[in-house]
């Protein structure tokens, strides 16, 4: 028979002590660790090195950067980790130029805001100046131009603002392609129709329309004019239904007008 080998107590003790002084070093170790992580963590957030030192802003055209910083109340001495990132967004939207911010961080020391302005739907005219007029109807009367930039259309004689705000909603909810095919736009209210307009086309067409769901009506202006005859003009009318008018049958009418006055006379 084998004999198993006997290991005295005295043989054990000393072992059992190294592993516990081994245990116990790597405790020590892992603790004082994790006291230096948090020593260095404090020194950083109180250091310069948690302080913003870049703010990228993008998606602006009317605002510029700095007047963009001043909204957001953000400065080189401002700590990154303590951004109010929604408080940021509520104090830069509040200008009635803007649609829409995001604030988001981007480490180490970087700020970046994305902002959506209302688009420019059209133009004012005021003493030989052209002024951009958003979605909203706000009128950029610090970005006063010499000429349109021919991207919207001329907003004319709209002297209610009431009625200016209706027109430039409807005109945001235009498509791109729509708006761009417009000239001038003139306000001709009527005792019966207030609402009621006169549009000159870049294509040389006129539209009679009303303010009320413009944008609506507007929509099927390309496929009226795809169906009429090359080198046809007048007078599209998307009021009460949508039908064309040529410009030799509105002169027929006129003068018929004309010729009846003078009988009466």
């Amino acid at each position: 028979m084998s004999q198993k080998k006997i290991v005295s107590i005295e043989d054990r003790i000393p072992k059992l002590k190294q592993a516990r002084k081994k245990k116990a070093n790597r405790r020590l170790v892992f603790y004082l660790s994790i006291f230096f992580l948090l020593i260095s963590i404090i020194a950083y957030l109180q250091s310069p090195l948690s302080e913003v030192k870049t703010i990228t802003i993008k998606g602006n055209t009317f605002l510029s950067d700095n007047e963009i910083e001043e909204l957001s109340g953000l400065t080189t001495n401002t700590n990154i980790w303590s951004l109010n990132k929604k408080a940021i967004r509520e104090e830069i939207a509040a200008n009635p130029i803007v649609d829409s911010v995001e604030v988001s961080r981007q480490l180490p020391r970087t700020v970046k805001i994305e902002i959506k302005e209302l688009s420019r739907v059209g133009y004012v005219t005021q003493e030989s100046s052209y002024y951009p007029v958003l979605g909203n109807g706000t009128v950029l009367h610090d970005a006063g131009q010499k000429l349109s930039n021919g991207d919207a259309p001329l907003l004319l004689d709209f002297k209610e603002e009431e009625y200016l705000h209706r027109m430039t909603a409807e005109l945001e909810k235009l498509p791109t392609s729509i708006l761009k095919l417009i000239s001038e736009i003139y306000w001709v209210p009527t005792d019966d129709n207030k609402n009621k307009l006169m549009l000159y086309m870049n294509d040389g067409f006129m539209v009679d329309g009303t303010i009320r769901d413009f944008a609506e009506k507007m929509s099927v202006y390309p496929s009226i004019v795809s169906q009429l005859e090359e080198g046809s003009k007048g007078i599209i009318h998307i009021g009460v239904g949508a039908y064309f008018e040529a410009f030799t049958d509105f002169e027929s009418q006129e003068n018929s007008g004309e010729d009846s006055e003078d009988t009466t006379d």
